[in-house]
């Protein structure tokens, strides 16, 4: 079973695919887009800042860490828990 929200709300662990990216600025949506955050790729929360923001995610083999407001404009799907 798939659950939709977005990429801010997951948890260390956490697994998902990318559905949409609601970025309506697009200079930071063609951005996330050349760090391969593209519609279907799979993305792991690997590490969450003390104070929540910034956010550490896995994607294509590599690390990146972002915004957490950034993260808030992303569409997935959660695949595990």
């Amino acid at each position: 079973m798939e659950k939709k929200c977005n990429l801010a709300n997951l948890k260390v662990g956490q697994s998902a695919r990318v559905t949409k990216l609601n970025i309506s600025n697009k200079q930071i949506k063609r951005h996330l887009l050349d760090m391969g955050i593209t519609r279907g790729v799979k993305v792991t929360v690997k590490k969450i800042a003390p104070m929540g923001d910034p956010i550490d995610i896995e994607l294509r083999d590599y690390e990146l860490a972002l915004r957490k407001a950034d993260l808030e404009q992303i569409e997935i799907e959660v695949i595990k828990k």
